[in-house]
């Protein structure tokens, strides 16, 4: 019998134009709740090896098929999970579940029957028949072909398998108890990249031995129709390598000059951290206007998406995305020293991101020092960078209400989503914030102690522990202090607490005065604002609070700036500036014009909103603002020793 919810009878009396109230009607009984709990887990064997088949070949229609046998201790319920909070990610991955597809379940060659849990979507039961050994599930993953759906991980030139994508895995142990074998067949010819290790390759089907299910996912696959493999430490016992897959095989021929630069990275983060956590480290570098960009950081390995032309044109010259050192610093900080809220038991089990201010603010900051110390950049860029950040920060409106710590949640809070407001929302800032305040703490212990320690000695105390092994070692906010402790005595809990919990105010540039610079502005924008404006259009973020695409579309609008009280929004588009079309240079020269003595002319502009136009006049008249760095005189400067473009001592001030 089909029920009617109140909702559509009371509907259906009104259509009959009853003309008397209708009676009260009895509460409709719920269904009795089944919603079966996930079970437990436990930190014990898992009986068996789980066999992964994947097949990537599928160039056509970007479809990775796989065939997973699963062994089962005996008959009953079984509970296959798909991982959903990753290392890295710092947020739940529930998004990538409408991509797995095709799912069948089988046992002694019999179909099975599954279900979804109902609260735990990211949970299949099934019921595993008397007299069972192992199941078998097929299914496909869905690769995204268009960048809509998601990163683009599957190409006609090269791929990335990501774990999580590609298997389930057994509700009720520990994943680090859980081990699994993948064997992948690839297309045919490529060659491929990857922390695991191989056990055979025949033909183009290579059998990995096997690895524990927490490592497993943590070991991501890239593989190419052009492919190179660069040393990136000749000689050494425990091996670094830069594997390249690209779109165009003349993208994978990296200089000496440039190779050189990247292999100093290897040899600069030895010496800061003092030794390293992994038996052999792959850099996964995809080079690639096809494939998704991407910078996840792994314990033996990161993957990592670059533009075409960045070996050639841009590293060691130029702006660009040079995330390789940041993803590799994460072998210390993040991977093998985490925060305790981070070490979980299960990829089922919530992480808590309350501590990213030191791994990921933490790996910011290293990898600021790392890269200048490397010759990826000169001193002067670096000047240029830390300007635009520390600029960026002090004038953030969002610091009046929400503090550093709050935005350490922000990837679950947002799923790294799109904002709006982001100057008023604030995003994830404990990564250039959090860098701000690790150069504050580093000025503070050369100054102290005359140079003879810095916050390389806590680098080497805290990341430098048990050479050789890749046991991740979690830690606590106590644990933090304690080492700052050791470095210099000082009163850290309350110097880390006031910088991550304080609203209102600038940003934590104290330790630019400490090293001798003060923060100013002048109207010329330097090379690294330059090359910014070349590849997502002009910014003037210190002046009208506007940040416009070439197209002249408002890109951000800064919180109760100018822009903002004369009631611009993000999406709007520029059309006219003093009723001539719009173009950067043209408004360039409006802000430079009433600035000029004496002139009082309004700047105006014609914008589109939607299907509406409207024309707004901005009483501005303090030019255009960039900002700089300044050495302040009598203070010794403290960033080029940091940096590595200065080994002398520094001496106290009083």
């Amino acid at each position: 019998m089909k029920t009617v919810s109140g909702l559509a009878l009371a509907g259906a009396v009104l259509m009959a134009g009853a003309v008397q109230a209708a009676e009260p009607s009895q509460p409709l009984p719920m269904p009795a709740a089944d919603t079966p709990s996930l079970p437990v887990p436990q930190d014990v064997d898992y009986p068996g090896i789980i066999q992964l088949h994947v097949d990537a070949t599928d160039m056509d229609h970007h479809v990775i098929a796989i065939h997973e046998v699963i062994p089962v201790a005996g008959s009953g319920r079984l509970t296959l999970l798909t991982p959903k909070w990753l290392p890295g990610h710092h947020s739940p991955g529930d998004s990538d579940l409408t991509k797995l597809a095709g799912l069948h379940v089988f046992a002694n060659g019999k179909e099975i029957a599954w279900r979804r849990d109902p609260v735990a979507m990211n949970a299949f039961h099934v019921e595993v028949p008397e007299g069972v050994s192992e199941v078998v599930a097929d299914f496909q993953y869905l690769s995204p072909v268009t960048s809509r759906e998601g990163v683009i991980v599957h190409t006609r030139n090269m791929l990335t398998l990501q774990w999580e994508n590609e298997s389930l895995y057994p509700a009720g142990y520990y994943t680090r108890r859980i081990p699994i074998q993948a064997h992948v067949t690839l297309p045919a010819g490529w060659q491929y990249g990857s922390a695991l290790e191989a056990e055979k390759r025949d033909g183009d089907v290579v059998t990995f031995k096997p690895i524990s299910y927490d490592n497993f996912i943590d070991s991501p696959l890239i593989a190419g129709r052009y492919f190179k493999r660069y040393d990136m430490d000749p000689g050494s016992r425990t091996p670094v390598s830069m594997d390249l897959v690209a779109d165009d095989p003349k993208e994978l021929e990296v200089s000496d000059a440039v190779l050189k630069i990247h292999r100093k990275v290897v040899q600069e983060a030895y010496k800061l951290f003092g030794g390293w956590h992994y038996d052999h480290y792959n850099w996964l570098v995809a080079v690639s206007n096809e494939m998704g960009g991407i910078g996840l950081e792994h314990h033996r390995s990161s993957e990592i998406g670059i533009e075409p032309g960045y070996f050639a044109s841009t590293a060691g010259k130029g702006f660009g995305r040079n995330i390789i050192a940041h993803e590799y610093i994460h072998s210390w900080d993040g991977k093998f020293r985490r925060p305790a809220g981070q070490f979980t038991a299960t990829f089922d089990e919530p992480m808590r991101d309350e501590l990213l201010w030191v791994y990921e603010g933490g790996t910011t900051y290293w990898t600021d020092v790392l890269e200048s110390r490397a010759g990826l950049y000169t001193f002067d860029q670096r000047l240029q960078m830390l300007a635009v950040t520390a600029a960026t920060y002090d004038i953030l409106p969002a610091r009046q209400w929400r503090d550093l710590e709050d935005t350490t949640y922000d990837p679950i809070i947002s799923n790294r989503g799109p904002k709006g407001w982001p100057s008023w929302q604030r995003s994830e800032d404990y990564y250039a914030e959090g860098g701000l305040m690790w150069l504050d703490a580093d000025t503070l212990i050369r100054d102290k102690t005359q140079g003879r320690k810095s916050l390389d000695d806590f680098a080497r105390a805290f990341f430098g522990t048990h050479n050789g092994s890749y046991l991740p070692a979690p830690y606590t906010f106590d644990d933090v202090v304690r080492t700052l402790n050791d470095v210099y005595p000082y009163d850290w809990a309350n110097f880390l607490t006031t910088r991550i919990t304080r609203t209102g105010g600038g940003a934590p540039i104290d330790g630019l005065a400490r090293a001798g610079y003060r923060l100013v502005y002048d109207d010329t924008p330097n090379d690294f604002i330059k090359s910014n404006e070349a590849r997502r259009g002009i910014g003037f973020g210190f002046s009208l609070g506007l940040a416009i695409s070439k197209d002249g579309t408002l890109r951000d609008v800064l919180w109760n700036g100018p822009g903002f009280k004369a009631g611009l929004a993000p999406g709007m588009k520029v059309l006219a500036v003093n009723g001539r079309a719009f173009d950067a240079a043209r408004l360039k020269d409006a802000i430079v014009a009433a600035h000029k003595a004496g002139n009082t002319d309004i700047i105006e502009m014609m914008l589109q909103d939607g299907e509406y136009f409207r024309t707004v006049r901005f009483d501005y008249h303090d030019g255009l603002r960039y900002p700089h760095l300044e050495r302040i005189d009598g203070v010794a400067d403290l960033l080029k020793p940091i940096y590595g473009f200065e080994e002398k001592t520094v001496k106290a001030r009083n």
